[in-house]
């Protein structure tokens, strides 16, 4: 059986152990991805924030402690969005359970509309790119992660452990479906080039303001074979766009 879009997630025993992964000691997520991506954003302060695929909101617990204004999470999974209402218990933050292509984006709303790698998951880039700009204010950002492309092209090369020792990519340019075996799953991604998500922010309108592969840094691991591992390919892309004036 193939699960598309956050539904995997509902799976109880695919849920807990995606939350143990996601929180090892050495878990990507947290040691490369994330700095990368509060490098990239601006300062929050009284911002109004979407976050797109919010899972547990562990992003909006640390978006409220650095002052925005409000937050508001949408999910397609049950699991998360209840997991996420347990973490969060700030009354500026608000849980939706919708999938973001049918999440009512309003009009000219957020100061920053933020997605941490669950863009992958969406067919349909450039209408959801379109509504992200539709609701963001001017000059405002929108910031997101996903799995690099380098990966969604060589899932061939999983292992029955779920890791891989080579990285075999092929059909680059071919984009679109992917499935990825996946913590006992298999897991309908979609692939884009760096070129193609690129291109379609750039004609929806936005400026791209920074582009990143987020190399691993030394200082960020305690195994230096996990540091070394981590260094032979990137895991993750992430862009950083405004909405012009």
């Amino acid at each position: 059986m193939e699960y598309k879009g956050s539904s995997a997630y509902d799976q109880d025993r695919f849920f807990e152990q995606y939350i143990a992964r996601r929180y090892r000691e050495e878990s990507p997520n947290e040691r490369i991805e994330k700095p990368v991506l509060f490098e990239l954003l601006d300062d929050v302060t009284d911002y109004e924030i979407l976050d797109l695929g919010c899972g547990d909101a562990s992003l909006g617990l640390e978006l409220l402690k650095r002052q925005c204004r409000s937050y508001t999470g949408v999910d397609g999974s049950k699991n998360m969005c209840e997991r996420a209402s347990e973490h969060l218990k700030d009354r500026r933050r608000r849980i939706v359970h919708s999938t973001m292509e049918e999440y009512s984006f309003p009009l000219l709303t957020y100061d920053l509309v933020v997605s941490q790698l669950a863009i992958h998951y969406i067919e349909d880039f450039s209408t959801l790119t379109n509504k992200i700009y539709e609701t963001l204010k001017v000059n405002d950002q929108f910031a997101f992660s996903v799995q690099h492309p380098l990966l969604t092209s060589s899932f061939e090369s999983l292992t029955a452990s779920g890791k891989r020792n080579n990285w075999i990519v092929d059909n680059y340019f071919h984009s679109g479906k992917r499935v990825e075996p996946w913590i006992g799953e298999n897991v309908v991604k979609y692939h884009r080039t760096i070129e193609e998500y690129f291109s379609i922010l750039k004609r929806n309108g936005f400026i791209i303001d920074d582009l990143r592969e987020a190399a691993p840094q030394k200082d960020h691991f305690k195994d230096i074979e996990e540091y070394e591992r981590r260094m032979r390919i990137p895991l993750f892309l992430l862009f950083s766009c405004r909405k012009p004036c």
